[in-house]
């Protein structure tokens, strides 16, 4: 991810390759990958959201108006499977059985399933691959050209950040922060801050100063949430979703199961679970090598049901669906609030850790562009203590396949290599016109922006690129989506969207949600608990304890 900025050269996206692309029915098999791999949820590869994909009608930037701070949440881009604990463990079991039958008995798998025969599991746990450091780069030359170019009013065929001024003397280091984790850290540094692709990482980055927020334990880390916050990792309450989703899997894969059954040798049975593996195991090997043998078994609308086990696990473990979400959420929030008023953090109820937030060289304030490298998990919890109503929107336990036009899909709000970037927007005006289409600015006073005269502040905020309807924000201080009420473009005024978070702590129930000792009733109803829980809610003793530090892992 912190192929951010830098003397960065450009290196074209590597992407899967693709087969003619193939017009089918819903029963057919799905043979174009450009297509399947829009169905794998967090582990989709990443492209943009359309500017319009959430809604907003208006995406063109005021006249008058210019992006004058950057902040930016990223997601590491394409890994290998986690543990045992996590969707890897899976995978690694359906392996080892196909591996243990072929070498026990003598008949073979058939037709599509042939490469079974000789097929050997060859994947890591965790750690970021090939296609996701060159993810990462592309991020960074895209943040460059997007946002840099204009924050550091950029020289004519300036491609990078410029760690000194014109006239030769050293900038302020910008801080970029990152948890402990190893894809998190070599999301941060491997991809090259140099024009040598084979540049020594410890200095990559020196233009900056690199703050690692540790991962794993139960510290305090805005950026890993879950770890300070026990009832996370407590199976009823933290992995709703991941129970959840086991429900669905045979209501969409019933049929593919035994089709592939036809194919399987006399004494092999397969199961639902072993369906979903190959599904599974087809995204993280064309996010290794490029390619899958078995990507190519599973019609359009089994691929589509992939995806929404996958939108059930985030929505039900982070997301309004979980009772610890916005106390999993509301740390960034804080320290978004923060940046944004130029206040450090001074004592903490939440997961920010004061010892990073209290100081100037750690959490500095006034920086053209922040960055913060973290989790898919940790920005649908951020989405989710916003109170950002458009993603409420919880998936379908039932229906196969589940509603295309569904608001909470997965591959468009953390992919691989995801991105929320919230923008500070100076304006001359406090009103100014939207714009309906992009205009590429190709200097900062090109439509008449003047900093002297942008006195006005608002806030936008990309998911992807998409802009996102900060009027759906609950309690109307950005608009009202549903009245026409607030602006068409996505901007709030920067003093409405303050107010618009002013309760957003409160309505976390941080300290209950994390630390009481509760249960919940029903966990796999599919009840929405809008992202938090309060005493008179939970059962159980109902008081704060210290909840059992045992820890999984989260992805």
């Amino acid at each position: 991810m912190h192929s951010l900025l830098g003397n960065m050269f450009f290196l074209a996206i590597a992407r899967p390759p693709s087969v003619p692309q193939q017009t089918s029915s819903s029963a057919s098999l799905l043979t174009d990958l450009s297509t399947i791999s829009q169905y794998w949820g967090q582990l989709t590869p990443y492209s943009d959201n359309a500017e319009n994909h959430f809604g907003v009608e208006n995406v063109g930037l005021p006249s008058g108006c210019q992006v004058e701070q950057a902040h930016l949440l990223q997601r590491h881009a394409n890994r290998f499977p986690g543990g045992p604990d996590d969707d890897g463990g899976n995978d690694e079991q359906f392996a080892a059985k196909v591996s243990e039958f072929a070498s026990t008995h003598s008949s073979l798998f058939t037709g599509p399933l042939t490469f079974l025969n000789s097929y050997r599991y060859a994947m890591l746990r965790n750690f970021l691959t090939g296609f996701g450091a060159s993810t990462e780069f592309n991020a960074g030359v895209t943040f460059w050209n997007r946002y840099g170019r204009s924050l550091y009013n950029a020289s004519v065929g300036q491609l990078a950040y410029d760690p000194s001024f014109p006239n030769g003397t050293a900038r302020p280091k910008p801080v970029l922060r990152t948890t402990s984790m190893s894809r998190i850290v070599d999301s941060e540094i491997k991809p090259s801050f140099k024009k040598n692709p084979n540049i020594n990482l410890t200095d990559a980055t020196t233009p900056f100063t690199l703050v690692v927020m540790p991962e794993g334990g139960t510290e305090n880390n805005t950026l890993a949430s879950y770890d300070s916050c026990p009832n996370d990792n407590v199976d009823d309450i933290g992995y709703i979703g991941d129970s959840i989703l086991f429900g669905y899997i045979p209501k969409y894969l019933t049929n593919a199961t035994a089709r592939l059954q036809q194919y399987a040798p006399s004494g092999f049975t397969f199961n639902s679970n072993d369906t979903y593996a190959m599904q599974s195991i087809c995204a993280y090997e064309t996010g290794y090598i490029g390619t899958s043998d078995f990507c190519l078994l599973f019609t359009e609308d089994e691929w589509a049901g992939f995806e929404n086990t996958l939108d059930q696990e985030y929505y039900y473990d982070f997301s309004f669906g979980n009772p610890t979400a916005r106390a999993e959420g509301i740390g960034y929030v804080q320290e978004l609030l923060a940046r944004l008023q130029h206040q450090y953090i001074t004592s903490s109820n939440s997961s920010v850790n004061t010892t990073f937030d209290n100081n100037a060289d750690q959490f500095p304030l006034d920086q053209p562009f922040y960055a913060d490298f973290s989790h898919d998990n940790t920005i649908v919890a951020v989405l989710t203590a916003l109170s950002l109503d458009y993603l409420h929107d919880p998936p379908t336990l039932t229906q196969v396949p589940p509603d295309p036009d569904r608001r909470f899909i997965l591959s468009h709000l953390t992919p691989f290599g995801a991105r929320l970037i919230t923008e500070v927007i100076g304006c001359d005006s406090s009103n100014p016109a939207p714009v309906a289409n992009q205009r590429t600015q190709y200097y900062p006073s090109q439509y008449g922006y003047n900093p002297a005269n942008a006195t006005n502040k608002f806030i936008r905020m990309r998911l992807n690129n998409g802009i996102l309807p900060l009027n759906t924000i609950r309690g109307g201080a950005c608009g009202n989506s549903m009245t026409g009420a607030g602006r068409p473009d996505g901007m709030c005024s920067m003093s409405n969207f303050l107010q618009s978070q002013a309760n957003a702590h409160a309505a976390s129930n941080y300290e209950y949600a994390c630390f009481a000792d509760y249960t919940l009733a029903n966990p796999t109803s599919g009840q929405d608990y809008d992202g938090t829980i309060s005493a008179q809610e939970g059962e159980g003793v109902g008081n704060t304890m210290e909840r059992s530090r045992t820890r999984k892992e989260r992805w």
